[in-house]
């Protein structure tokens, strides 16, 4: 009797059995249990992680004398064993869609459909495998039988590219039921290879199943092919030198190795390394990606500990956990962006020679600078100064505010806080104005003597300034002018932003309100204007334009 590999000995007869797809196998087995079986389905996703698995054991399902009330196929009669096995069937047909593409082979499909299944009991299942190299012209061919099939005929389509069906033939997507099959996890594979190890009698290193499985890439049929290759160096024990030796997995001894150089940035060291591992005949892009899945690894252990995934002995969660101590996160998230790049640039993929490309990427870890916190830095200057507590306010009833009187006398700037602090409290635009007569450098050239003989009065969150309406509207009506006076005050006045309005001179012994003049008015709304769009100010100075109400 021929060897039968263990991927297809160890192939699940029951929903039950595949590993990660519980969202598919039980919708499946209990539409089968309920009656509800569609006439097409849409299997998508990665290969080796079931599609056609669980295509056959719909098919067992569906055809099966001995099924369970839930759904379960037998997987021991003639018809299970046959479906199982992938032989020839006259009610389920595997094509491989690859070689049978073309316009006519889905003709032949489309009339064979049509016949009835050769019992009155039994269903008709039509698997095609890689449904995506199917041309347009033979998903034409097929709509109108997936629109409207015969009774008790099924079609199950498998894809690893479910986008390029979406790119050629959309419209057969809202005639199926669409399943997304997810990559099998590094524990489950572990687990499933310790099973069928297990039943073989063959002894194992759970160090060597983990290798494998992240050899496998979360495909369940790999990792077990991956098995058969090992155990044919050495079928009486799975140990982790014969997976280094017969699948160039780099033993974790050596990514431990190349954190150690970097950590301790012996630049000289890396070229040693890469040679050694060019002598012991190591693929560099296996190792390039098993460094940064280690980097990774390296980043989740500095974030949160505690969540150290447990696809790894304790001997080397130790190892990995002592040099992620010597890394910051942000170093680890540098060194990912390094790794990162040169993939995706393609130059690892382009090159027949990678070494220079892995010595570069080292030595620039190596060189990396490392991230240090900037509390770090000032406790090494000496310290930062204590912060001082304000000391608390006495509990009191609310103050009415007054109106701050005007002093006769600016307020020398050394006996007030200085302007725009964070500690300090706004202050008086009144005040604040008469400190900034005396700030000679904010004034504009020429006014200083101007502003002095000018009265002040506050109105509001406003500054009126009671001027002529020839000055108003010939120098202090320059824009660039009067928004560096209302910088200045709002330094002053310790706010964000100050307003000062123009009024006429008193004539008539009014009130300094009803003798803001229309002018004055007009410009207070430009400058509105230009406050809120800052561009037509500079449109306006750089062109020389002139902005009218």
């Amino acid at each position: 009797m021929s060897y039968l590999a263990l991927a297809r000995k160890y192939r699940p007869r029951h929903f039950g059995e595949v590993s990660t797809q519980e969202h598919v196998s039980e919708t499946l087995k209990r539409a089968v249990a309920g009656d509800r079986v569609g006439h097409a389905y849409l299997f998508c996703g990665p290969r080796g992680v079931g599609k056609t698995t669980v295509a056959r054991i719909l098919a067992m399902s569906l055809n099966c004398a001995d099924r369970t009330p839930e759904g379960e196929p037998c997987g021991h009669c003639d018809n299970c064993e046959r479906i199982w096995g992938g032989h020839t069937s006259l009610d389920v047909v595997e094509i491989d869609a690859a070689s049978n593409r073309g316009v006519e082979d889905a003709r032949d499909l489309r009339q064979r459909a049509m016949y009835a299944p050769s019992d009155e009991g039994r269903f008709k299942v039509y698997i095609l495998d890689e449904a995506h190299m199917l041309t347009r012209e033979a998903w034409n061919a097929l709509l109108k039988i997936l629109e409207e099939p015969p009774p008790r005929v099924i079609f199950c389509f498998a894809t690893t590219e479910p986008r390029r069906i979406e790119q050629s033939a959309s419209p057969i997507l809202s005639r199926c039921q669409r399943f997304d099959f997810r990559r099998i996890g590094a524990d489950d594979i572990v687990q499933r290879l310790q099973q069928v190890l297990e039943t073989e009698g063959i002894a194992f290193d759970r160090e060597a199943l983990r290798a494998i499985a992240r050899k496998a890439n979360g495909g369940m049929r790999d990792g077990l092919s991956l098995l058969d290759q090992v155990l044919a160096l050495s079928d009486e024990e799975v140990s982790v030198e014969s997976v280094v030796q017969v699948l160039g997995v780099v033993a974790e001894e050596r990514y431990l190795e190349v954190l150690d150089i970097i950590i301790g940035k012996r630049h000289g060291a890396v070229f040693d390394f890469v040679e050694t591992l060019i002598d012991e005949g190591y693929d560099l892009v296996e190792f390039y990606h098993g460094l940064t899945e280690k980097l990774r690894l390296l980043l989740r252990m500095a974030v949160d500990p505690e969540a150290a995934p447990g696809v790894m002995g304790a001997q080397l969660r130790d190892a990995l956990t002592q040099r992620a101590a010597a890394f910051a996160p942000g170093d680890l998230v540098r060194m990912l962006a390094m790794c990162s790049s040169l993939e995706a640039d393609g130059s690892l993929r382009r090159t027949g020679r990678p070494r220079v490309l892995v010595e570069v990427l080292l030595l620039r870890m190596s060189y990396l600078d490392r991230t240090v916190e900037l509390e770090d830095v000032i406790r090494a200057l000496g310290g930062a100064p204590e912060r001082v507590p304000a000391p608390a306010a006495p509990m009191a009833a609310p103050a009415v505010p007054t109106a701050a009187p005007v002093s006769a006398d600016p307020v020398p700037s050394s006996s007030a806080e200085a302007p725009g602090t964070a500690q300090s409290a706004p202050r008086g635009l009144a005040d604040a104005w008469k400190e900034l007569l005396d700030d000679g450098p904010r004034l504009p050239r020429g006014l200083a003597s101007i502003l002095r003989g000018v009265r002040a009065r506050e109105d509001g969150e406003a500054l009126v300034l009671e001027v002529g309406e020839d000055l108003a509207s010939g120098r202090l009506g320059d824009t660039s002018i009067r928004r560096r006076l209302e910088e200045g005050l709002a330094l002053h006045a310790r706010r964000e932003s100050a307003k000062i309005l123009f009024a006429s001179e008193p004539a008539d012994g009014s009130p300094a309100a009803e003798r803001v003049t229309r002018e004055t008015v007009r410009r207070d709304r430009l400058q509105d204007l230009i406050d809120r769009a800052p561009v037509i100010d500079r449109a306006v100075r750089e062109l020389d334009l002139e902005l009218v109400d």
